[in-house]
């Protein structure tokens, strides 16, 4: 195995990071009342200090009533809160490293398994988090107003702290994806329509909010699904063109990267080309991509999560579509959760102290 490929430099606007691996946002729920711990900027300050290239923030939610449904999972709003995450980047820095927050609005969840409820309801652009679960309500166009004004303050604080871009988390069936999937967006305004392109005005107008509140020169990066929770076979888009309707739009918004989250990396994403969607976005935009997933390993995130464990997989194929030009950046998630030392071996050529990964890492800040 060859990884000499992944550890070029890389540069867009304000980030300048110093090989192509990130560190994927990964929730934790390691944050009481929302307040990010020393134990939290110790977690990231050891991943910069293992050469991650880029790290990325677990999701941290965004000043709304109901953007969360853990007590525990980060803020990034409230003084408090954004005390810790200065700390966390500052850490971060000192060890080399180079960071983005993930910001983040659940839209309508299931209750949490602890039992801790919010004081008012789940929003999302319909009371629906998927067509078999009615949880929450449809947000009112002030509520909608308001959520994008929240969006982009996050990103104003981010770079006002000191990180090096910013990432919006628009899938994996929370609030910006919900508008984007028709099962769960029923609006008759013009937060709603029949088409993909109609359903992303919500996405798109938090965009520009956040370009808008961090300038021309702030790396901005999206992070999108085709897959849903509730439907993991599931394609927001069937087809390039279908792809290129949603994509677009977003990158002529501000979009720098686009994060394209798989639950395989080499799956092709339509018939025809063995391009994923990391590929195709990419090609259908111009911009740069990061690719993700169960790289590193050989079982599925799904899989861990259920308890099965998983081992070190080769990269060959990953470093095969990398010089190919596919994508740009490589995010990897649970090696990294388990080994904050996983970028070092990789580079080290040290493949036999790989670890694997169990349940049991989540467990703890490793």
């Amino acid at each position: 195995m060859n990884s000499e490929q992944l550890f070029k430099p890389f540069s867009l606007k304000s980030l300048n990071i110093k090989n192509r691996i990130v560190m994927a946002p990964m929730t934790r729920s390691f944050s009481p009342n929302g307040v990010p711990t020393a134990d939290v900027a110790s977690y990231y300050s050891r991943r910069a200090a293992g050469q991650v290239g880029l790290i990325l923030s677990e999701g941290t939610v965004i000043d709304r009533p109901s953007s969360s449904n853990d007590a525990n999972v980060p803020h990034f709003h409230g003084e408090k809160a954004l005390e810790g995450w200065k700390k966390v980047i500052d850490d971060v820095h000192a060890e080399g490293g180079s960071m983005g927050p993930q910001i983040w609005h659940m839209g309508v969840m299931y209750n949490h398994h602890s039992g801790w409820t919010l004081a008012v309801p789940f929003e999302g652009p319909s009371e629906y988090n998927n067509p078999n679960l009615a949880n929450g309500r449809a947000m009112t166009e002030a509520d909608i107003a308001d959520t994008i004004l929240a969006f982009g303050r996050a990103a104003a604080d981010a770079k006002r702290l000191g990180f090096d871009c910013v990432e919006i988390h628009g899938a994996h069936g929370y609030l910006i994806d919900q508008f984007f999937w028709e099962a769960t967006n029923n609006r008759t305004d013009q937060y709603g329509g029949k088409t993909i392109a109609e359903r992303s005005r919500f996405a798109i107008e938090v965009i520009k909010e956040v370009r808008k509140q961090v300038g021309e020169d702030f790396t901005i990066i999206m992070r999108l699904s085709q897959w849903k929770p509730a439907d993991y076979d599931f394609k927001l888009t069937k087809t390039p063109e279908e792809m290129a309707s949603w994509l677009v739009p977003m990158a002529e918004a501000g979009v720098d990267i686009f994060h394209c989250s798989q639950r395989r990396f080499w799956e092709p994403e339509f018939e025809g080309s063995d391009l994923n969607f990391a590929g195709w976005a990419k090609k259908l935009t111009g911009k740069a991509t990061i690719t993700v997933g169960s790289v590193g390993l050989n079982g599925e995130f799904l899989a861990a999560f259920a308890g099965e464990s998983s081992q070190p997989s080769s990269l060959d194929e990953l470093i095969r579509r990398f010089e190919r030009g596919d994508f740009d950046l490589v995010a990897v998630g649970r090696p990294i959760l388990a080994d904050p030392n996983w970028v070092k071996k990789i580079h080290d050529n040290k493949t036999e102290e790989l670890v694997g990964f169990s349940k049991e890492a989540l467990g703890a800040l490793l």
